[in-house]
């Protein structure tokens, strides 16, 4: 149970870190490798914005690591809980909204409608500073109702 629990909260945990990653560092000091992904055409298959996917992948793989040679401990725990989110992340960012993969074209789901909505205010703005909507699972209620 206590495993459950960690693999969970760590799950809503990375929504926050999220969050503030991509308002402080991709909106800040990392625009760079941001900057492509708020370009209103992708001219390659891949963005210099994938890096993110690496640098957030490498905590969960050596957490991934260190928690089965301890056994299957707590940090294992936390490491599918990252995970979860990443391949959530990817599914509904990659996938759903930009659809780089044409998997999911035609939703008539609220919540996916709305994170949708949410995600293109935040493309609206080309450049790092005056942006909102920073976060990919949570989003405000009004962009449900729009």
């Amino acid at each position: 149970m206590i495993s459950f629990l960690i693999f969970l909260g760590v799950f809503l945990f990375m929504e926050c870190v999220t969050w503030l990653t991509h308002k402080y560092v991709m909106h800040g000091f990392m625009w760079y490798f941001h900057a492509d992904h708020h370009q209103p055409k992708y001219e390659n298959t891949f963005e210099l914005n994938d890096i993110f996917f690496v640098i957030f992948a490498t905590p969960s793989i050596i957490l991934f690591y260190f928690g089965v040679q301890g056994g299957f401990n707590y940090l294992f725990f936390i490491a599918c809980g990252i995970t979860l989110y990443g391949a959530c992340y990817f599914l509904i960012h990659d996938v759903l909204i930009h659809q780089r993969f044409k998997w999911f074209k035609n939703t008539k789901n609220k919540y996916l409608i709305g994170l949708r909505k949410a995600h293109k205010i935040h493309h609206k703005h080309l450049q790092k500073e005056k942006g909102e909507c920073f976060g990919m699972l949570f989003v405000p209620f009004k962009y449900y109702k729009m």
